[in-house]
């Protein structure tokens, strides 16, 4: 496959995203020609990928997590650790999600971003903490390659924000953001337990009641080009825990031992991912993941990606309970000051996590 660097003679014209609303619009008029050149945005190889890694992704069983009895709650915990310590990421089967509540999620998903760009401009990106956002790429203004995606960001929790088009999305999209939370509650009381701290401190002390929600509708377009762009670049999350599903087609990348892993989801799972407050947390113990999406050039692809972080005035660091017998790897730091942080410079040489991280 070729890569990033490779460049035809008859070079397109630059077409910044900042003149680009909608990359879904731009790629239905588009059709097969090349892409812009600043969308190229891939820096290393497609096929630099470990496929034969992709079986070992763990899967970790909802329901034996949660199981009152000890000798089947152990050993999930067990796994769990095992997961969170060795990849920072996994497939969480038995969640007790309705499954044709995720579609009806899915499916008002795509109508939303099926909407005329004009239907959508009402919520055109103003900051990063308005409460609806859509928009394409990233950071279009502050971005040197763009990216081949349009999204939706909404900020669910304290407070419950979403469009009111098309018409049963936000109740679906309430119901949805709710049930996610109580699976993410959980899932860091099995953290909580598998690190050997004191019952609720990972929930108390970050203020997961008041805690920080952004629900992300990512949409992908096929690409003329995807050896050379890409939907999103190499990047950990911000927050606690992101809980992800997407509309069948593959797209889903995770960065393990240095190589690149396609993640096929089995069906009915939720990809879970650790992100950089639990790493910080954990004081370095479970893994913030890095991973990107890639684009093809026949499908769509569509995800929904929950981000659950602490409450936004919250002080995160590493545990204190852990520090009794470890040095601190990370500073603390105000979740919103992180996030203002992390939202700017997300996708520089540096993650957020590296500014933070103190020398050993």
């Amino acid at each position: 496959m070729a890569s990033a660097t490779t460049v035809s003679s008859s070079e397109p014209p630059k077409v910044h995203a900042s003149d680009i609303s909608s990359i879904k619009a731009f790629a239905e008029s588009n059709g097969a020609s090349p892409i812009p050149s600043t969308y190229y945005s891939l820096t290393e190889p497609r096929d630099d990928v470990a496929d034969e890694l992709a079986s070992s992704i763990p899967v970790i069983d909802f329901s034996l997590l949660t199981s009152h009895d000890p000798q089947i709650h152990s050993p999930a915990v067990h796994e769990l650790a095992k997961a969170c310590a060795e990849w920072g990421f996994f497939m969480l089967t038995n969640h007790g999600i309705p499954e044709n509540l995720i579609q009806e999620v899915m499916r008002y998903s795509k109508e939303f971003h099926d909407l005329p760009v004009e239907a959508k401009n009402e919520y055109g990106d103003k900051g990063t903490f308005s409460p609806i956002r859509h928009g394409t790429s990233f950071h279009p203004q502050a971005e040197k390659h763009h990216f081949w995606r349009d999204y939706l960001k909404v900020i669910t929790h304290p407070e419950f924000n979403f469009p009111n088009k098309p018409p049963g999305y936000r109740e679906v999209a309430f119901e949805y953001c709710q049930k996610v939370r109580a699976v993410v509650w959980k899932l860091l009381e099995g953290v909580t337990e598998s690190l050997g701290l004191e019952p609720n401190s990972i929930i108390e002390s970050t203020g997961f009641d008041s805690g920080f929600q952004i629900f992300a509708v990512n949409l992908y377009p096929p690409c003329p080009q995807p050896d050379l762009a890409l939907g999103m670049p190499a990047h950990s999350d911000h927050g606690l825990i992101t809980l992800l599903t997407q509309n069948g087609i593959g797209g889903l990348q995770v960065k393990h031992d240095g190589k690149w892993v396609n993640v096929n989801p089995i069906p009915k799972c939720l990809v879970v991912n650790i992100n950089d407050q639990l790493e910080a947390v954990s004081n370095g113990r479970y893994k913030s993941v890095l991973h990107r999406a890639i684009l093809n050039n026949k499908d769509t692809r569509i995800s929904l990606v929950l981000v659950n972080g602490p409450a936004l005035d919250k002080e995160i660091g590493p545990a204190p309970e852990l520090l009794e017998k470890e040095k601190p790897l990370f500073k603390s730091i105000k979740f919103q000051d992180y996030y203002n942080l992390q939202q700017k410079g997300r996708f520089a040489d540096k993650s957020g996590l590296d500014v933070i991280r103190l020398n050993a």
